[in-house]
Protein backbone atom coordinates (compact mmCIF):
# COMPACT_ATOMS: atom_id res chain seq x y z
CA UNK A 1 0.00 0.00 0.00
CA UNK A 2 3.52 2.19 -0.18
CA UNK A 3 3.36 5.29 -2.64
CA UNK A 4 7.05 5.17 -3.42
CA UNK A 5 5.99 4.67 -6.90
CA UNK A 6 4.20 8.22 -7.19
CA UNK A 7 7.04 9.61 -5.32
CA UNK A 8 9.12 8.25 -7.70
CA UNK A 9 7.52 10.06 -10.64
CA UNK A 10 7.80 13.09 -8.83
CA UNK A 11 11.46 12.56 -8.29
CA UNK A 12 11.60 11.84 -12.55
CA UNK A 13 9.51 14.44 -13.22
CA UNK A 14 12.10 17.33 -11.37
CA UNK A 15 15.31 15.64 -12.35
CA UNK A 16 13.81 16.24 -16.13
CA UNK A 17 12.66 20.11 -14.91
CA UNK A 18 16.46 19.95 -13.98
CA UNK A 19 17.31 19.65 -17.50
CA UNK A 20 16.02 22.81 -18.87
CA UNK A 21 15.84 23.32 -22.36
CA UNK A 22 18.53 20.21 -23.33
CA UNK A 23 22.20 19.86 -23.61
CA UNK A 24 22.37 21.51 -26.94
CA UNK A 25 20.75 24.81 -25.26
CA UNK A 26 22.83 24.87 -22.45
CA UNK A 27 25.75 24.41 -24.33
CA UNK A 28 24.69 27.59 -26.81
CA UNK A 29 23.97 29.39 -23.00
CA UNK A 30 27.58 29.00 -21.86
CA UNK A 31 29.22 29.18 -25.26
CA UNK A 32 27.48 32.90 -25.33
CA UNK A 33 29.42 33.38 -21.94
CA UNK A 34 26.03 33.36 -19.74
CA UNK A 35 25.35 30.82 -17.23
CA UNK A 36 21.92 29.11 -17.10
CA UNK A 37 19.37 29.89 -14.80
CA UNK A 38 19.98 27.39 -12.25
CA UNK A 39 23.44 27.99 -12.23
CA UNK A 40 22.87 31.73 -11.38
CA UNK A 41 20.71 30.74 -8.48
CA UNK A 42 23.27 28.54 -7.18
CA UNK A 43 25.81 30.94 -7.37
CA UNK A 44 23.61 33.77 -5.69
CA UNK A 45 21.94 31.93 -3.24
CA UNK A 46 23.52 30.56 0.11
CA UNK A 47 24.41 27.23 -0.01
CA UNK A 48 22.27 24.85 -0.13
CA UNK A 49 19.25 27.33 0.91
CA UNK A 50 17.34 27.29 -2.88
CA UNK A 51 13.73 25.53 -2.05
CA UNK A 52 11.69 25.33 -5.86
CA UNK A 53 8.37 26.55 -5.86
CA UNK A 54 6.47 24.98 -9.09
CA UNK A 55 9.14 22.86 -10.22
CA UNK A 56 7.35 20.67 -11.58
CA UNK A 57 5.35 23.29 -13.99
CA UNK A 58 5.62 22.38 -17.99
CA UNK A 59 4.35 20.70 -20.63
CA UNK A 60 4.15 17.19 -20.89
CA UNK A 61 3.14 14.64 -23.48
CA UNK A 62 1.71 11.12 -22.83
CA UNK A 63 1.30 7.87 -24.64
CA UNK A 64 -1.75 6.50 -25.10
CA UNK A 65 -1.73 4.53 -22.32
CA UNK A 66 -1.14 7.25 -19.84
CA UNK A 67 2.33 7.53 -19.59
CA UNK A 68 4.67 10.43 -19.80
CA UNK A 69 6.59 10.46 -23.29
CA UNK A 70 8.24 13.76 -23.03
CA UNK A 71 8.11 17.42 -20.63
CA UNK A 72 9.35 20.40 -21.02
CA UNK A 73 9.55 22.55 -18.42
CA UNK A 74 8.16 26.23 -17.45
CA UNK A 75 10.79 28.60 -18.38
CA UNK A 76 10.49 30.67 -15.58
CA UNK A 77 12.41 28.98 -11.79
CA UNK A 78 10.72 30.01 -8.82
CA UNK A 79 11.90 29.58 -5.15
CA UNK A 80 12.76 30.88 -2.02
CA UNK A 81 16.37 30.92 -0.30
CA UNK A 82 18.29 32.77 1.60
CA UNK A 83 20.86 35.51 0.91
CA UNK A 84 23.29 36.87 3.49
CA UNK A 85 21.34 34.57 5.89
CA UNK A 86 18.11 36.60 5.23
CA UNK A 87 14.94 34.82 3.33
CA UNK A 88 13.89 36.22 0.15
CA UNK A 89 11.91 35.06 -3.07
CA UNK A 90 14.13 34.05 -6.13
CA UNK A 91 12.89 34.22 -10.00
CA UNK A 92 14.37 33.93 -13.27
CA UNK A 93 13.79 33.15 -17.02
CA UNK A 94 15.44 30.32 -18.76
CA UNK A 95 16.63 31.15 -21.65
CA UNK A 96 17.15 27.58 -22.97
CA UNK A 97 13.56 27.43 -23.21
CA UNK A 98 11.93 29.15 -25.84
CA UNK A 99 14.40 32.34 -24.96
CA UNK A 100 12.31 33.20 -22.03
CA UNK A 101 9.30 34.20 -24.22
CA UNK A 102 5.24 33.95 -22.45
CA UNK A 103 4.68 31.25 -25.14
CA UNK A 104 6.59 28.45 -23.14
CA UNK A 105 5.09 29.47 -19.54
CA UNK A 106 2.92 28.05 -17.91
CA UNK A 107 0.68 29.59 -15.20
CA UNK A 108 1.58 32.58 -13.46
CA UNK A 109 4.64 31.83 -12.21
CA UNK A 110 6.17 35.20 -11.72
CA UNK A 111 3.25 36.95 -10.09
CA UNK A 112 2.64 34.04 -7.87
CA UNK A 113 6.61 34.81 -6.33
CA UNK A 114 5.88 38.94 -6.47
CA UNK A 115 2.27 37.81 -4.27
CA UNK A 116 3.90 35.52 -2.26
CA UNK A 117 6.96 38.26 -1.78
CA UNK A 118 4.61 40.56 -1.19
CA UNK A 119 2.37 38.95 1.67
CA UNK A 120 5.42 36.72 3.44
CA UNK A 121 7.29 40.57 3.18
CA UNK A 122 10.54 39.15 1.40
CA UNK A 123 12.69 40.91 -0.95
CA UNK A 124 11.71 39.81 -4.48
CA UNK A 125 15.15 39.30 -6.62
CA UNK A 126 14.48 38.76 -10.56
CA UNK A 127 16.92 37.48 -13.01
CA UNK A 128 15.55 38.71 -16.21
CA UNK A 129 16.36 36.84 -19.48
CA UNK A 130 14.86 37.39 -22.55
CA UNK A 131 11.52 38.79 -22.87
CA UNK A 132 11.21 38.28 -19.28
CA UNK A 133 8.00 36.62 -19.84
CA UNK A 134 7.06 39.06 -22.35
CA UNK A 135 5.68 38.35 -26.01
CA UNK A 136 6.03 36.49 -29.13
CA UNK A 137 4.30 36.58 -32.41
CA UNK A 138 4.57 32.26 -31.96
CA UNK A 139 1.72 33.17 -29.81
CA UNK A 140 -0.92 34.13 -32.42
CA UNK A 141 0.03 30.62 -34.02
CA UNK A 142 -0.52 28.66 -30.70
CA UNK A 143 -3.82 30.23 -29.81
CA UNK A 144 -4.81 31.27 -33.16
CA UNK A 145 -6.17 35.38 -32.27
CA UNK A 146 -4.73 38.00 -31.46
CA UNK A 147 -4.89 40.15 -28.04
CA UNK A 148 -5.45 43.41 -26.52
CA UNK A 149 -2.31 44.01 -24.46
CA UNK A 150 -2.72 44.33 -20.64
CA UNK A 151 -0.65 44.72 -17.75
CA UNK A 152 -1.81 41.81 -15.58
CA UNK A 153 -0.64 41.94 -12.21
CA UNK A 154 0.70 45.32 -12.68
CA UNK A 155 -1.00 46.82 -9.33
CA UNK A 156 1.10 44.05 -7.21
CA UNK A 157 3.88 45.00 -9.14
CA UNK A 158 3.69 48.79 -7.72
CA UNK A 159 2.91 47.14 -4.23
CA UNK A 160 5.92 45.95 -3.92
CA UNK A 161 8.14 48.54 -4.34
CA UNK A 162 6.16 50.13 -1.23
CA UNK A 163 6.81 47.55 1.06
CA UNK A 164 10.09 45.14 -0.01
CA UNK A 165 13.24 45.59 -1.52
CA UNK A 166 12.69 44.61 -5.05
CA UNK A 167 16.30 44.17 -6.65
CA UNK A 168 16.74 43.27 -10.91
CA UNK A 169 19.53 41.70 -12.57
CA UNK A 170 19.43 42.08 -16.55
CA UNK A 171 21.39 39.11 -17.44
CA UNK A 172 21.15 38.79 -21.36
CA UNK A 173 19.21 40.43 -24.33
CA UNK A 174 16.34 41.40 -22.43
CA UNK A 175 13.29 42.89 -24.59
CA UNK A 176 9.77 44.06 -23.50
CA UNK A 177 8.05 43.22 -20.54
CA UNK A 178 11.26 41.62 -19.49
CA UNK A 179 12.73 45.22 -20.10
CA UNK A 180 10.28 46.88 -17.84
CA UNK A 181 10.45 44.43 -15.45
CA UNK A 182 14.46 45.34 -14.98
CA UNK A 183 13.08 49.13 -14.48
CA UNK A 184 10.97 48.58 -12.10
CA UNK A 185 12.98 48.10 -8.99
CA UNK A 186 15.20 49.43 -6.15
CA UNK A 187 18.18 48.48 -7.29
CA UNK A 188 19.20 47.24 -11.34
CA UNK A 189 21.92 46.21 -12.95
CA UNK A 190 23.04 44.70 -16.53
CA UNK A 191 26.51 42.92 -17.54
CA UNK A 192 28.83 44.53 -19.64
CA UNK A 193 28.75 42.82 -23.19
CA UNK A 194 26.57 40.46 -22.56
CA UNK A 195 23.40 41.84 -21.81
CA UNK A 196 21.31 44.08 -24.20
CA UNK A 197 18.10 45.65 -22.77
CA UNK A 198 15.78 47.47 -25.41
CA UNK A 199 11.92 47.86 -25.69
CA UNK A 200 12.47 46.00 -29.10
CA UNK A 201 15.48 44.04 -30.03
CA UNK A 202 17.59 44.51 -33.28
CA UNK A 203 15.34 42.22 -35.70
CA UNK A 204 12.06 44.61 -34.86
CA UNK A 205 14.03 48.01 -34.91
CA UNK A 206 15.48 46.73 -38.04
CA UNK A 207 12.22 45.92 -39.32
CA UNK A 208 10.54 49.16 -38.81
CA UNK A 209 13.43 51.46 -39.58
CA UNK A 210 15.06 49.47 -42.28
CA UNK A 211 18.34 49.29 -41.11
CA UNK A 212 20.41 47.08 -38.99
CA UNK A 213 21.57 47.76 -35.94
CA UNK A 214 23.73 46.01 -33.53
CA UNK A 215 22.48 44.91 -29.59
CA UNK A 216 24.93 46.65 -27.87
CA UNK A 217 24.90 49.39 -30.15
CA UNK A 218 20.92 49.03 -29.55
CA UNK A 219 20.63 49.04 -25.45
CA UNK A 220 23.80 47.86 -24.09
CA UNK A 221 25.09 48.64 -20.35
CA UNK A 222 27.12 51.20 -21.72
CA UNK A 223 24.02 53.33 -22.89
CA UNK A 224 21.65 52.39 -19.51
CA UNK A 225 24.12 52.57 -17.17
CA UNK A 226 25.76 56.31 -18.37
CA UNK A 227 23.03 57.67 -20.98
CA UNK A 228 19.71 56.72 -20.43
CA UNK A 229 20.12 55.85 -16.65
CA UNK A 230 17.48 52.88 -17.04
CA UNK A 231 19.79 50.99 -15.01
CA UNK A 232 22.01 52.14 -12.19
CA UNK A 233 25.16 49.79 -11.98
CA UNK A 234 27.04 47.88 -14.63
CA UNK A 235 29.54 45.25 -13.95
CA UNK A 236 32.30 43.06 -15.66
CA UNK A 237 30.69 39.38 -15.08
CA UNK A 238 27.89 37.21 -13.78
CA UNK A 239 29.38 36.43 -10.69
CA UNK A 240 30.03 40.11 -9.98
CA UNK A 241 26.26 40.61 -10.21
CA UNK A 242 25.90 38.10 -7.84
CA UNK A 243 28.19 40.06 -5.02
CA UNK A 244 26.67 43.14 -5.96
CA UNK A 245 23.23 42.23 -5.34
CA UNK A 246 23.92 40.66 -1.91
CA UNK A 247 25.96 43.84 -1.23
CA UNK A 248 22.91 45.68 -1.90
CA UNK A 249 20.46 44.24 0.27
CA UNK A 250 22.79 44.40 3.08
CA UNK A 251 21.88 48.20 3.47
CA UNK A 252 18.11 47.16 3.31
CA UNK A 253 15.46 46.08 5.82
CA UNK A 254 13.81 42.78 4.57
CA UNK A 255 10.70 45.07 4.41
CA UNK A 256 9.35 48.95 5.61
CA UNK A 257 7.94 47.00 8.82
CA UNK A 258 11.78 45.91 10.16
CA UNK A 259 14.60 48.48 11.52
CA UNK A 260 17.48 48.61 8.53
CA UNK A 261 20.09 46.13 10.34
CA UNK A 262 23.40 47.23 12.49
CA UNK A 263 26.79 45.41 11.32
CA UNK A 264 29.66 45.84 14.25
CA UNK A 265 32.50 48.00 13.05
CA UNK A 266 35.77 48.57 14.62
CA UNK A 267 36.34 51.85 13.12
CA UNK A 268 36.52 54.73 16.04
CA UNK A 269 33.73 57.18 16.03
CA UNK A 270 35.97 59.85 16.92
CA UNK A 271 38.42 59.53 14.11
CA UNK A 272 39.82 62.63 12.81
CA UNK A 273 41.13 62.89 9.68
CA UNK A 274 43.57 66.07 9.06
CA UNK A 275 42.88 66.02 4.69
CA UNK A 276 39.55 67.17 5.67
CA UNK A 277 41.53 70.63 6.49
CA UNK A 278 42.97 71.20 2.88
CA UNK A 279 40.35 68.97 0.81
CA UNK A 280 38.39 72.16 -0.29
CA UNK A 281 40.35 74.63 -2.18
CA UNK A 282 40.19 78.03 -1.23
CA UNK A 283 39.48 79.45 -4.85
CA UNK A 284 36.10 78.53 -5.53
CA UNK A 285 36.20 77.85 -9.24
CA UNK A 286 38.95 74.98 -8.62
CA UNK A 287 37.55 71.40 -8.40
CA UNK A 288 38.11 68.42 -5.71
CA UNK A 289 37.35 64.93 -5.01
CA UNK A 290 33.84 64.79 -3.02
CA UNK A 291 34.84 60.85 -2.54
CA UNK A 292 37.64 61.30 -0.49
CA UNK A 293 35.20 63.32 1.85
CA UNK A 294 32.59 60.53 2.22
CA UNK A 295 35.27 58.07 3.28
CA UNK A 296 36.60 60.29 5.87
CA UNK A 297 33.20 60.62 7.55
CA UNK A 298 31.51 57.51 6.75
CA UNK A 299 32.93 53.62 8.22
CA UNK A 300 35.80 52.74 6.38
CA UNK A 301 35.37 50.78 2.91
CA UNK A 302 31.21 51.01 3.64
CA UNK A 303 30.28 53.19 1.06
CA UNK A 304 28.28 51.18 -2.17
CA UNK A 305 27.84 53.81 -4.56
CA UNK A 306 24.61 53.28 -6.98
CA UNK A 307 24.40 54.83 -10.78
CA UNK A 308 28.06 56.28 -11.02
CA UNK A 309 27.66 56.29 -14.42
CA UNK A 310 24.61 58.77 -14.50
CA UNK A 311 23.77 62.21 -13.52
CA UNK A 312 27.49 62.57 -12.28
CA UNK A 313 27.50 65.65 -10.66
CA UNK A 314 25.63 64.21 -8.09
CA UNK A 315 27.10 61.16 -6.05
CA UNK A 316 24.82 59.02 -4.35
CA UNK A 317 25.27 55.53 -2.35
CA UNK A 318 24.41 53.53 0.46
CA UNK A 319 26.85 53.45 3.37
CA UNK A 320 27.61 53.15 7.30
CA UNK A 321 28.20 55.51 10.16
CA UNK A 322 29.27 53.70 13.13
CA UNK A 323 27.12 50.70 11.93
CA UNK A 324 24.03 51.74 10.92
CA UNK A 325 23.27 51.79 7.35
CA UNK A 326 22.55 55.28 5.89
CA UNK A 327 22.33 56.78 2.42
CA UNK A 328 24.32 59.26 1.30
CA UNK A 329 24.30 62.07 -1.42
CA UNK A 330 27.16 64.39 -2.04
CA UNK A 331 27.59 67.15 -5.21
CA UNK A 332 30.87 66.70 -7.50
CA UNK A 333 32.18 69.35 -8.57
CA UNK A 334 34.22 67.81 -11.48
CA UNK A 335 31.21 67.53 -13.40
CA UNK A 336 29.07 70.44 -13.82
CA UNK A 337 31.26 72.00 -11.35
CA UNK A 338 28.33 70.12 -8.77
CA UNK A 339 25.10 71.62 -10.50
CA UNK A 340 21.76 70.02 -10.56
CA UNK A 341 21.09 68.66 -14.01
CA UNK A 342 18.57 66.79 -15.41
CA UNK A 343 19.82 63.44 -15.07
CA UNK A 344 21.18 64.67 -11.48
CA UNK A 345 17.55 65.64 -10.65
CA UNK A 346 16.35 62.23 -11.59
CA UNK A 347 18.87 60.04 -9.81
CA UNK A 348 18.27 62.16 -6.49
CA UNK A 349 13.85 61.57 -6.57
CA UNK A 350 14.93 58.10 -6.96
CA UNK A 351 17.15 57.53 -4.81
CA UNK A 352 15.77 59.87 -1.90
CA UNK A 353 12.80 57.67 -2.40
CA UNK A 354 14.58 54.56 -2.25
CA UNK A 355 15.96 55.89 1.85
CA UNK A 356 12.45 57.17 2.49
CA UNK A 357 10.65 54.02 1.75
CA UNK A 358 13.15 52.11 3.84
CA UNK A 359 13.67 54.32 6.25
CA UNK A 360 17.20 54.99 5.83
CA UNK A 361 18.48 57.85 7.20
CA UNK A 362 20.27 60.32 4.65
CA UNK A 363 23.25 62.36 5.19
CA UNK A 364 23.94 65.23 2.74
CA UNK A 365 27.35 66.62 1.79
CA UNK A 366 26.50 69.49 0.28
CA UNK A 367 28.30 71.48 -2.76
CA UNK A 368 25.47 72.57 -4.67
CA UNK A 369 26.01 75.91 -7.16
CA UNK A 370 22.24 75.16 -7.91
CA UNK A 371 20.06 74.40 -11.36
CA UNK A 372 22.54 73.79 -14.35
CA UNK A 373 22.09 76.69 -16.06
CA UNK A 374 22.06 77.42 -19.98
CA UNK A 375 20.39 76.39 -23.34
CA UNK A 376 20.79 72.75 -23.14
CA UNK A 377 19.77 72.65 -19.67
CA UNK A 378 16.34 74.18 -20.64
CA UNK A 379 16.02 72.05 -23.43
CA UNK A 380 16.49 68.90 -20.97
CA UNK A 381 13.73 69.76 -18.59
CA UNK A 382 15.76 70.90 -15.56
CA UNK A 383 13.73 72.98 -13.74
CA UNK A 384 10.72 70.41 -14.28
CA UNK A 385 12.76 67.30 -13.60
CA UNK A 386 14.69 69.63 -10.66
CA UNK A 387 11.12 70.43 -8.79
CA UNK A 388 10.19 66.25 -8.88
CA UNK A 389 14.09 65.94 -6.86
CA UNK A 390 13.24 68.50 -4.46
CA UNK A 391 9.34 67.54 -3.89
CA UNK A 392 10.88 64.15 -3.36
CA UNK A 393 13.17 65.66 -0.62
CA UNK A 394 10.09 67.79 0.59
CA UNK A 395 7.77 64.83 1.03
CA UNK A 396 10.62 62.18 2.56
CA UNK A 397 10.37 61.63 6.38
CA UNK A 398 13.63 60.25 7.36
CA UNK A 399 16.15 61.50 9.58
CA UNK A 400 18.18 63.84 7.72
CA UNK A 401 21.49 65.98 8.32
CA UNK A 402 23.10 68.23 5.71
CA UNK A 403 27.27 69.18 6.07
CA UNK A 404 27.82 72.23 3.55
CA UNK A 405 31.08 71.74 2.59
CA UNK A 406 31.04 74.26 0.22
CA UNK A 407 28.41 76.27 -2.16
CA UNK A 408 24.71 75.97 -0.78
CA UNK A 409 22.86 78.71 -3.82
CA UNK A 410 19.19 79.04 -5.02
CA UNK A 411 16.45 77.18 -5.23
CA UNK A 412 18.05 73.49 -6.06
CA UNK A 413 20.32 74.99 -2.91
CA UNK A 414 16.72 75.08 -0.80
CA UNK A 415 16.59 71.17 -1.06
CA UNK A 416 19.41 70.14 0.75
CA UNK A 417 17.06 69.14 3.39
CA UNK A 418 13.47 68.55 4.10
CA UNK A 419 10.44 70.17 6.25
CA UNK A 420 10.84 69.55 9.92
CA UNK A 421 14.08 69.99 11.71
CA UNK A 422 16.57 70.45 9.27
CA UNK A 423 19.12 69.32 10.89
CA UNK A 424 22.42 71.64 9.34
CA UNK A 425 26.23 71.91 9.95
CA UNK A 426 28.67 74.25 8.09
CA UNK A 427 32.76 73.92 7.44
CA UNK A 428 34.32 77.14 7.03
CA UNK A 429 35.21 77.09 3.23
CA UNK A 430 30.62 77.06 3.26
CA UNK A 431 29.35 79.47 1.06
CA UNK A 432 25.62 80.04 -0.12
CA UNK A 433 23.19 82.75 -1.15
CA UNK A 434 20.78 83.06 -3.41
CA UNK A 435 22.95 83.73 -6.25
CA UNK A 436 26.86 83.37 -6.05
CA UNK A 437 28.43 87.26 -5.56
CA UNK A 438 30.50 86.50 -9.14
CA UNK A 439 27.43 86.40 -11.11
CA UNK A 440 24.99 88.35 -8.64
CA UNK A 441 26.79 91.53 -8.76
CA UNK A 442 26.22 91.73 -12.62
CA UNK A 443 22.63 91.03 -12.38
CA UNK A 444 21.92 93.70 -9.22
CA UNK A 445 24.24 96.43 -10.04
CA UNK A 446 24.24 96.35 -13.58
CA UNK A 447 23.58 100.33 -14.38
CA UNK A 448 25.77 101.31 -11.43
CA UNK A 449 28.37 99.14 -13.74
CA UNK A 450 27.61 100.01 -17.31
CA UNK A 451 27.67 104.14 -16.22
CA UNK A 452 31.61 103.37 -14.78
CA UNK A 453 34.23 104.67 -16.59
CA UNK A 454 35.75 101.32 -16.00
CA UNK A 455 32.73 98.75 -15.82
CA UNK A 456 35.07 95.75 -15.17
CA UNK A 457 37.05 97.63 -12.16
CA UNK A 458 34.20 99.07 -10.90
CA UNK A 459 32.39 95.57 -10.75
CA UNK A 460 35.46 94.35 -8.21
CA UNK A 461 35.18 97.08 -6.73
CA UNK A 462 31.33 96.06 -5.87
CA UNK A 463 32.66 92.31 -5.94
CA UNK A 464 35.37 92.81 -2.95
CA UNK A 465 32.89 95.34 -0.90
CA UNK A 466 30.53 92.21 -0.58
CA UNK A 467 32.82 89.97 0.02
CA UNK A 468 32.74 90.61 3.69
CA UNK A 469 29.19 89.28 4.43
CA UNK A 470 30.27 85.82 2.56
CA UNK A 471 31.63 84.03 5.91
CA UNK A 472 29.21 81.51 7.23
CA UNK A 473 30.39 83.39 10.69
CA UNK A 474 28.04 86.23 9.72
CA UNK A 475 25.37 83.85 8.72
CA UNK A 476 25.93 81.96 12.18
CA UNK A 477 25.77 85.22 13.84
CA UNK A 478 22.27 85.73 12.68
CA UNK A 479 21.18 81.91 13.98
CA UNK A 480 21.12 81.27 9.84
CA UNK A 481 23.08 78.62 10.34
CA UNK A 482 23.14 76.34 13.34
CA UNK A 483 26.88 75.31 13.63
CA UNK A 484 30.22 75.97 11.92
CA UNK A 485 32.35 73.08 12.95
CA UNK A 486 36.33 71.85 12.39
CA UNK A 487 35.77 69.54 9.49
CA UNK A 488 38.05 66.92 11.13
CA UNK A 489 34.78 67.37 13.87
CA UNK A 490 32.29 65.63 11.59
CA UNK A 491 32.64 61.83 11.19
CA UNK A 492 32.08 62.12 15.62
CA UNK A 493 29.02 64.76 15.29
CA UNK A 494 27.67 61.76 12.20
CA UNK A 495 27.82 59.17 14.62
CA UNK A 496 26.34 60.71 17.33
CA UNK A 497 23.14 61.74 15.29
CA UNK A 498 22.93 58.60 13.84
CA UNK A 499 22.25 56.99 16.94
CA UNK A 500 19.61 59.19 17.72
CA UNK A 501 18.20 59.07 14.66
CA UNK A 502 18.14 55.23 14.88
CA UNK A 503 15.45 55.46 17.80
CA UNK A 504 13.46 57.98 15.71
CA UNK A 505 13.17 55.02 13.29
CA UNK A 506 11.39 52.28 15.05
CA UNK A 507 8.21 55.36 14.94
CA UNK A 508 7.76 55.39 12.01
CA UNK A 509 7.94 51.94 10.64
CA UNK A 510 5.18 50.86 7.77
CA UNK A 511 4.41 51.65 4.25
CA UNK A 512 4.98 55.39 3.15
CA UNK A 513 1.30 56.86 1.68
CA UNK A 514 3.26 56.81 -2.20
CA UNK A 515 4.97 54.30 -3.75
CA UNK A 516 8.51 55.15 -4.84
CA UNK A 517 8.92 56.77 -8.61
CA UNK A 518 10.85 53.96 -11.00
Amino acid sequence: MSWQDEIDEIKRREALAQEMGGDERIQRQHDNGRLTVRERIEALADTDSFHEIGALAGKAEYSAAGKLKNFTPSNFVLGTAKVNGNRVVLGGDDFTVRGGAADAKVGDKSGYGEQYALEMRLPLIRLVDGSGGGGSVKTLEMVGHSYVPALKGFEKTMQLMGVVPVVCACMGSVAGLGAVRVTISHFSLMIKETSQLFVAGPPVVERGFGKPVEKNELGGSQIHANLSGAVDNEVETEQEAFEMIKCFLSYLPQNVWQVPPRIENNDPVDRRDDSLMTVIPRDRRKMYQVREVVSSVLDKDSFFEINPGYGKSLVVGLARVNGYAVGIMANDTCFDGGAVTATASEKMMRFVDLCDTFHLPMVNLVDNPGFLIGVKAEEEGTVRLGSRALMAVYQSTIPWVSVIIRRCYGVAGGGHGRDGLNLRYAWPSADWGSLPIEGGVQAAYRRDIEAAANPDERRRELEGMLEQYRSPLRTAEAFGIEEVIDPRDTRKILCDWVTLAYEIIPTQLGPKSRTPRP
